[in-house]
């Protein structure tokens, strides 16, 4: 019954910066993930397999391939009457438009949304985390509790602890502290940023916030610490399965890589937990008679004739003989080109890698490309859309921007075109 009190609000309209290129188009949460995934299927299918059936999807920079891939909410059953998934933009008024502040600001500005269920229970989730969890479960604790709020908590390495907002426990899990990156953590209890709130009590404390002028209208920095302060009662719930944060190049690479390396602890043949995901048709995948694919996972309308090592590969990807593709993401309709040979990049929808290109951690130095504030561990971004040039060399670390003024005999971009 409780599941039935219950709206989720995913919070799906971060830009995601420090994913260069890849979201330069595109909303974090519609980003391919896994060969025939988006990260916003995760917390979709979660809500889904948990049983929660009434979901508002936030979103707000570049709305539209978000908007248009979650669609009515089909693919994961949330198409319904009284019941499924519900895209929010900011929300107009007046004649202005008031672009979401934080993300308290952008549930307060959706209350009435949440008024018209009538809930007892809001489910606040991000929308750009890895991982397969039982809301139900949480929400089960949260009840059993008499919990006015409850965040669920990850336990990360000590080493890495003051990197993430902190939560800080009693032995019965209340929690008596939040610290957004502590520089001497008292806890290794990081906050996912998914929440279960008392509705009212969330309600009241949004309008608090809102009427703050002096506040960031964030959960992490405002709601969480006022509720505390205010003798509200939040409880840590603990989670012990997979789970990553996909905000940076290296951290997006290394889980699609998990898929292949820890099969047991990301498992997405699970019948008993799907990930749901809206997929195009497309005639099956082929692999040529004298390619060779060893440890790699693609999906329908790939055409591989060359070599795949260690890869991922969404769907209409096409590699051609000769070709060698090692450690790599490669996007929907990439095309990898004779002889070209890429290990450990990312390529996004639609590139063209030219004839005897070699890029990424196999090649050494720097070029006008180089970026290491973003790009890490020698991977190698390309933009969609690009056509490199035959026999281009582009050393790890770079990422492949076509914003960037190179200087032409440096210049790598034959072309660009729009995907």
């Amino acid at each position: 019954m409780a599941k039935a009190e219950t709206v989720a609000m995913i919070l799906a309209g971060g830009q995601g910066s420090r994913l260069g290129v890849l979201t330069k188009k595109i909303a974090k949460p519609a980003v391919p993930f896994g060969s025939r995934y988006r990260i916003i299927d995760f917390p979709l299918s979660n809500c889904v397999n948990s049983g929660i059936e009434r979901v508002g999807v936030l979103s707000q920079y570049m709305p539209l391939a978000l908007n248009t891939y979650v669609g009515n909410g089909h693919p994961w059953d949330l198409d319904r009457n009284n019941c499924g998934a519900y895209i929010l933009p900011p929300y107009q008024k007046s004649g202005s438009y008031d672009w979401y502040k934080g993300t308290a600001n952008a549930i307060f500005q959706n209350m009435d949304f949440v008024d018209d269920f009538n809930p007892k229970y809001v489910l606040i989730l991000s929308g750009d985390h890895i991982y397969k969890m039982n809301y139900a479960a949480m929400l089960k604790a949260h009840i059993e509790n008499e919990a006015d709020a409850t965040l669920a908590v990850y336990e990360v390495p000590w080493e890495e602890a003051s990197r993430f907002g902190i939560l800080n426990t009693r032995e019965d899990d209340s929690i008596t502290e939040f610290v957004e990156k502590p520089a001497k953590p008292e806890s290794n209890l990081a906050s996912m940023g998914v929440y279960i709130f008392n509705w009212q009590v969330l309600r009241k404390a949004l309008i608090e916030d809102e009427n703050d002028p002096d506040s960031n209208n964030d959960f992490g920095k405002n709601i969480v610490p006022k509720l505390l302060n205010q003798g509200s009662k939040l409880f840590a719930y603990r989670f012990s399965g997979y789970w990553k944060d996909v905000g940076t190049i290296a951290s997006l690479w290394e889980t699609n890589m998990d898929i292949l390396d820890k099969p047991e602890e990301i498992n997405l043949v699970d019948r008993a937990w799907r990930i749901y995901s809206r997929n195009p048709i497309k005639p099956s995948h082929f692999i040529g008679p004298e390619a060779k694919v060893t440890d790699s996972a693609m999906t329908d309308g790939c055409r591989v004739y060359g070599t795949v090592a260690h890869s991922v590969l969404s769907d209409s990807v096409l590699i051609e003989k000769g070709a060698v593709v090692k450690d790599c993401v490669l996007l929907p309709g990439v095309v990898v080109k004779a002889g070209a040979h890429i290990e450990r990049c990312i390529v996004d929808f639609g590139t063209v890698i030219g004839e005897n290109v070699k890029a990424g951690a196999n090649v050494d130095g720097e070029g006008p490309y180089t970026n290491h504030k973003i790009c890490s561990e020698g991977i190698v971004v390309f933009e969609r859309g690009l056509v490199i040039k035959d026999g281009a060399v582009i050393p790890g670390n770079s990422m492949v921007d076509s914003d960037l003024e190179v200087p032409e005999d440096q210049n790598v971009i034959a072309s660009t075109f729009r995907v």
